[in-house]
């Protein structure tokens, strides 16, 4: 008998929001390494690189009259102002990778997480919290890029976002990063294993194991 490949259902809307400070970045690259078919979608932003980050592969870095331009052609998925700067997702691409089978996550803040529900109700939410706004504080300063007035605007703003967190499916607590990783984990794997998931891609198989005419039929 020859097997045939299980069928791939539609990948999954994820949004990940958390302040500047919770460890949210990290935690994602962790998850990237430890699941398969899941991506980070590439964003476009009009802020300038941070050391390290490359245009394409941490965002999509335009200008402003560029971003305003795809903005007006209905390109973004959602689209926020963010300390000054503009955020925004292709819808297109997205929509593309979920119909591939991968599930997508969208590192966005409450405002655009609100446009995406909309747009997407189904969409799963995850809110990822400090332990306590000494700890943020704390993470803020050992980054040594900004000045205190910038890190008290930050704190200022990670409060506002953080009251937020009531309009997310789940909470993370990111105190141990090791716990708070698999507790993430956890939220992408559980998701993959719902009934209707597992009956798409296993239909053949739970076809062979309880054939049609046997199903309601007690032991």
């Amino acid at each position: 008998m020859t097997e045939s490949t299980p069928k791939q259902p539609k990948g999954r809307l994820y949004i990940l929001s958390a302040p500047s400070g919770a460890g949210k970045t990290s935690l994602v690259a962790a998850l990237l390494q430890q699941v398969p078919l899941l991506e980070v979608s590439v964003s476009h932003t009009t802020r300038a690189p941070r050391p390290g980050e490359q245009d394409g592969v941490n965002y999509h870095f335009v200008d402003k009259e560029a971003f305003q331009l795809l903005q007006q052609q209905g390109a973004f998925f959602e689209s926020a102002e963010v300390f000054g700067n503009f955020y925004g997702t292709s819808q297109q691409a997205v929509e593309a990778r979920l119909a591939a089978g991968v599930d997508v996550i969208l590192e966005i803040d409450w405002q655009g997480a609100q446009q995406v529900r909309k747009k997407m109700p189904d969409a799963i939410g995850v809110f990822i919290l400090p332990p306590s706004q000494q700890a943020l504080r704390e993470r803020l300063n050992a980054r040594g890029q900004d000045s205190a007035e910038i890190i008290e605007g930050r704190m200022q703003q990670a409060i506002s976002e953080m009251s937020h967190y009531p309009e997310y499916d789940y909470l993370v607590i990111n105190d141990d990063f090791a716990q708070a990783l698999e507790e993430l984990k956890a939220i992408f794997m559980a998701r993959r294993l719902e009934l209707v998931t597992q009956q798409q891609c296993c239909a053949e198989l739970l076809a062979d194991l309880v054939p049609a005419n046997a199903q309601g039929h007690r032991a």
